[in-house]
């Protein structure tokens, strides 16, 4: 998508406003998302309990939520932006597990765009999809403000 004016985007509302490049999940991603938050559940880093018992690991799904901003970079550019902030998240759910393995891509609808403490408040659904499964991993809101120059 080209670039757009701050004040433009309420008329994007209702849009998909992009698709990221397929992401790869793998074990090494697991463990150091593992490490960085101290969950080191077996279902996502005991490779081999996880493949006796559930057919391999699984990614966390605060991995997969957190992978949010580095999926949607670039998709909805918009000029003169000074700095964006994340405001919260609304209506996160995981639907899906992510095996260790597969890869992943987002989807991302403008669904609100109103002003905000001097700013842009921007809503967008976010979509995580499996590559080669029907349901997604994850369904979530995300809430930015943006401000511009």
């Amino acid at each position: 998508m080209d670039a757009v004016e701050i004040k433009d985007l309420p008329g994007l509302v209702g849009q998909e406003v992009g698709v990221s490049d397929w992401v790869l999940i793998d074990q090494d991603r697991v463990n150091k998302f593992a490490e960085a938050t101290g969950d080191h559940q077996w279902i996502h880093v005991d490779v081999e309990r996880a493949t006796k018992e559930m057919g391999g690991t699984i990614a966390h799904g605060y991995l997969t939520l957190s992978l949010i901003p580095f999926l949607s970079a670039g998709m909805l550019p918009v000029k003169g932006v000074t700095r964006g902030l994340n405001y919260g998240s609304d209506k996160v759910r995981f639907i899906n597990m992510v095996k260790v393995g597969k890869r992943v891509r987002m989807r991302q609808t403008l669904i609100g765009a109103e002003p905000k403490a001097g700013g842009m408040q921007m809503k967008n659904q976010c979509t995580i999809e499996i590559e080669g499964e029907d349901k997604p991993a994850c369904i979530a809101e995300t809430i930015t403000v943006v401000y511009g120059s």
